[in-house]
């Protein structure tokens, strides 16, 4: 390719630029129907409509000279109508996504939604930026696939925008760099709303024709010349970025030079590698590569795109479209025009583009959805939480207390009150005795709070095992949210359940047996008296009838007793047992409510993330 001061190269594709003079002086330009000279509007100074003197179509001043204007095709593309002032009609054919790609952008708004106050807004950047872009885009013309042109500096994309239009559109050359603005062609009316969602301007959409409908295999191509994408200008490389974002597929061109280019391959086909089948890699230049040479740089790319994880289709596999051509010599750019054609009007790109997009947002939030292993609070690690709270609210010692209190209730009431009368002689003789006892030293707070903390961090250690990072937060925080205040709840369980003040129930046989004791006692004192009263003389002396009744009442009243304690066992141990499983349930009930359920609450939440997850993944 080769360049001269004031002119253009002639090759085959293009048309021959005017030879720049001066500022006053016009261009003449030979029209693309043969039709003679073409005068559009403006293009007697190489100026756009619209635009003051020494501005450059792009905004940049002082670039007129020597500027290529396209005759009839630049005045159609500028001409305005009364349903788009930039000059193309907007005919909106909006047209709903299938049912399969419908299902996965609900289930991703859905997830987006759910998972705003658990997921930092970073890293769902992407998903809303892809919910909006596909909102965007099925509001637009669904008759229409928009493909971009991108390539780096000299690679030739440029020449090939030129050579599938049929017409010199893009400016092409050695300076670099040649491109500086996205410039469309569209085949068809109605792209006006695409065009206007890629910020193109009126100044920049071109026509194919004059008049006529172009390329029939076409219509519907809305094709964009992108800046180079390895530009100097930061500029030309934003607009490349944010372009490729919101086209409906990509065709790369590539040189013998730079097509292992690690810029190219790692800034963009390895990020976009699942959006090989709306993307096209064409190794431009062939005419350049002798003999076989061509076929080795084409396998090699394909090498090349095979480590950047892009699937090449293949024997009719789905995947990235490769091929060589030259647009110089017009060599494979038939193919790739055919190509383009059934692309088109195959009419799924742009639904194919929205798919790959939803692919790699799901891709991105893997590490935020997708657990290590099964999740989940086990019936095992519940009952070891009820457990702990049990033991640091003290309830085996209240049952034990509750038996203990429930003994001696029948011990006063079956008794033989000489033993009752010993115990509080007893009780007096001994220092102190009779004062209350001090309490054995406790913890310093009734329910351990130490225990009760230990107990919520298990727990919730437990629940949020393998789950991603921001849901193992949110189950931490969950749990200590809902420890703040258990402690003294427990606290204020243990003073109710662990000291009741009713009297312990008596069983059916304790009448009969408080009976017995007291014919007993009656028993001793009779033979007591009928003994004193031989002694006085008062009666006849026999002394073995009440010695009889005395050892009768001295033996039969401490068996009573006996009995009724070995009677009260069982039933004093199942009321020692219910007290301690009052308090146990109590301390249960109050740990699930204030921590259990707000981590089942999360848990339930992550699971349910986690199946719109699954819907949007495909997995």
């Amino acid at each position: 390719m080769t360049a001269v001061t004031g002119e253009t190269e002639d090759r085959p594709g293009t048309a021959p630029r005017a030879e720049t003079q001066t500022d006053t002086e016009t261009e003449t330009e030979t029209g693309t129907d043969g039709a003679g000279p073409a005068v559009a509007a403006g293009a007697g100074t190489g100026k756009d409509p619209g635009h003051e003197d020494g501005e450059q179509a792009d905004g940049q001043p002082g670039a007129d000279e020597g500027r290529w204007d396209d005759g009839l095709i630049a005045r159609r593309a500028a001409e305005p109508s009364p349903e788009d002032p930039a000059g193309e009609p907007h005919i909106p054919v909006p047209g709903p996504y299938a049912a399969p790609l419908r299902t996965r952008l609900d289930a991703l708004r859905e997830l987006v939604g759910l998972s705003r106050t658990r997921i930092e807004g970073q890293a769902l950047e992407e998903a809303g930026r892809v919910l909006d872009e596909a909102a965007a885009r099925q509001r637009l013309s669904s008759e229409h696939t928009v493909v971009a042109i991108a390539g780096a500096s000299g690679s030739g994309k440029s020449t090939l925008f030129n050579a599938l239009a049929g017409v010199p559109i893009s400016e092409t050359g050695l300076r670099r760099p040649t491109t500086s603005a996205p410039i469309s062609l569209a085949w068809s009316e109605g792209a006006g709303g695409l065009l206007d969602r890629l910020a193109i301007p009126g100044r920049l959409r071109r026509r194919p024709l004059a008049g006529g409908s172009g390329d029939e295999a076409l219509q519907g191509l809305v094709l964009v010349d992108l800046p180079d994408h390895d530009s100097a200008l930061t500029a030309h490389r934003d607009q490349v970025d944010r372009v490729l974002k919101l086209v409906d597929a990509v065709i790369w061109v590539v040189d013998p030079e730079k097509y292992a280019d690690a810029a190219l391959h790692e800034r963009y086909l390895r990020p976009l590698a699942g959006h090989a089948e709306v993307s096209f890699v064409v190794l431009n230049q062939i005419d350049r590569l002798p003999g076989e040479a061509a076929d080795q740089v084409l396998d090699d790319l394909r090498r090349l795109l095979d480590e950047d994880g892009m699937a090449v289709g293949e024997h009719g596999e789905p995947g990235a479209t490769v091929l060589a051509l030259s647009a110089v010599t017009g060599e494979g750019v038939a193919d790739l025009r055919e190509m383009l054609g059934r692309f088109v009007q195959d009419r799924t790109a742009a639904a194919r583009r929205i798919s790959a997009d939803v692919d790699a947002a799901a891709k991105e939030l893997r590490r935020v959805y997708v657990a290590d292993g099964h999740a989940g609070l086990s019936e095992r690690a519940r009952d070891d939480f009820s457990a702990r709270l049990a033991v640091a609210v003290g309830a085996t010692a209240v049952g034990e207390e509750a038996e203990r209190r429930w003994r001696r209730s029948a011990g006063r009431a079956c008794g033989t009150p000489w033993l009752r009368l010993w115990r509080w002689f007893e009780r007096v003789r001994t220092p102190g005795g009779g004062l209350p006892q001090p309490l054995e030293p406790v913890e310093e707070e009734l329910t351990a709070r130490q225990r009760v903390e230990q107990a919520v961090r298990v727990v919730a250690d437990e629940a949020a095992h393998g789950l991603p990072a921001p849901w193992a937060q949110a189950v931490r925080e969950a749990a200590v949210r809902g420890a703040e205040g258990l402690p003294e709840a427990l606290d204020e369980l243990a003073v109710t359940l662990g000291t009741p003040n009713a009297r312990p129930p008596r069983p059916a046989w304790w009448p009969a047996a408080v009976l017995a004791q007291a014919m007993m006692t009656i028993v001793q004192v009779c033979g007591g008296l009928w003994l004193v009263g031989q002694i006085v003389g008062v009666t006849d002396p026999l002394l073995i009838p009440p010695v009889l009744l005395m050892l009768t009442g001295i033996i039969g009243g401490p068996l009573v007793e006996w009995a009724c304690a070995s009677a009260a066992k069982g039933p004093a141990h199942r009321y020692g047992q219910d007290a301690e499983r009052r308090l146990k349930e109590a301390a249960a009930a109050c740990g699930r409510a204030r921590v259990l359920d707000p981590v089942a609450a999360e848990l339930l939440r992550y699971r349910e993330v986690r199946d719109q997850y699954v819907t949007v993944s495909r997995r």
